[in-house]
């Protein structure tokens, strides 16, 4: 029987970038899974959901849209998502940003690792190969943050990561459960509450090196998730 994977793409203010994610997306490499795509959008108000309706209209057997009633943000809109696959007995899901910012094909490469070691989580590490990283235009203070957090990280928690600050993640449903993410933030630090939940139940995160694809991002943002990201990752190894 073939292994039942959902591939969702969380969408806000993605716009054409959208129809660029899921053209990218390796059907013909992943044929041997049962697929469904999602596509989950967050309130955008600028033309995201005519693309997604495109989408959705033109692959109607393997594409759903869903559009949140109201804001979730990023880590609620990703629990959504979570939750659709885990009401329907997927065993694995694929998180993809509507933005572009990860490739889609190196899906079945990260979709493999997962099944061959049957850990709990695989994500993209654009950190694993650092000078690739300054070759896919990441601004050197994100360069520097990247290094430093992801050190912190490590040393609290006796993990050797590379990149503790993807968004590019393939979850086994099988340990990546409700009662493990229902109680995180909706926030953009969903991503490592989820990992400090994994590592302090003993479970295994793997990663595979990707290519840096760098988007302008707001520095107040950056700086803002940089914070709560030392605090939470002290505060929450000993709580």
């Amino acid at each position: 029987m073939k292994k039942k994977i959902l591939i969702f793409i969380i969408t806000y203010y993605s716009s054409y970038k959208l129809k660029e994610v899921f053209n990218l997306i390796p059907f013909k490499k992943l044929k041997k899974y049962k697929i469904k795509v999602l596509i989950s959008d967050d309130q955008s108000k600028d033309d995201t959901i005519k693309y997604a309706i495109k989408i959705q209209k033109t692959n109607k057997k393997n594409v759903e849209l869903k559009q949140n009633f109201k804001r979730l943000n990023y880590g609620g809109n990703i629990k959504s998502c979570l939750d659709y696959a885990q009401n329907r007995n997927y065993r694995y899901a694929v998180m993809l940003h509507g933005d572009a910012q990860y490739d889609p094909r190196y899906i079945p490469l990260l979709v493999k690792k997962i099944i061959n070691l049957e850990c709990a989580a695989v994500h993209g590490s654009r950190m694993k190969i650092k000078k690739n990283a300054l070759k896919g235009r990441m601004p050197i203070y994100k360069f520097i943050g990247n290094i430093f957090l992801t050190f912190i990280f490590n040393m609290i928690y006796f993990t050797n990561f590379s990149d503790c600050h993807s968004g590019y993640w393939v979850y086994d449903l099988k340990y990546v459960n409700k009662k493990i993410y229902k109680d995180l933030t909706n926030t953009l630090n969903f991503d490592n509450q989820l990992r400090i939940n994994l590592i302090k139940k003993d479970l295994t995160i793997n990663e595979v090196a990707i290519k840096t694809i760098y988007n302008d991002e707001k520095k107040s943002y950056q700086l803002i998730y940089a914070i709560k990201f030392l605090f939470e990752t002290i505060f929450k190894r000993f709580s």
